[in-house]
């Protein structure tokens, strides 16, 4: 695996985990962002987070919404047991132990 795709699949993760802390697992993209930059180091620009944003909807895992204040995400079932690591996803990070 690449540094590229180990940062890529971690960031992937983050946001899923940030999504299942979140009161009714939603966040806009903002909040999101910060959080992502804040607490799990990955500082991107807006355009790499609607990419990771877009690619995780495909899979199943977030319901994107897109008003025109930005976007409004909302994780699913699905993006929860991947957070939580009761499911797996290729591209996705697996949540390590004691993380």
């Amino acid at each position: 695996m690449s540094y590229q795709d180990f940062q890529t699949e971690g960031r992937r993760l983050g946001i899923l985990r940030i999504l299942a802390r979140r009161n009714m697992f939603t966040s806009n993209e903002y909040s999101l962002n910060d959080e992502l930059g804040g607490n799990y180091g990955h500082i991107i620009s807006k355009d790499l987070l609607h990419s990771d944003l877009a690619w995780l909807e495909e899979q199943g895992l977030v319901i994107i919404q897109q008003p025109r204040a930005g976007w409004i995400i909302t994780l699913t079932s699905r993006g929860s047991d991947v957070a939580e690591g009761r499911a797996k996803t290729p591209g996705v990070a697996a949540p390590q132990p004691g993380a």
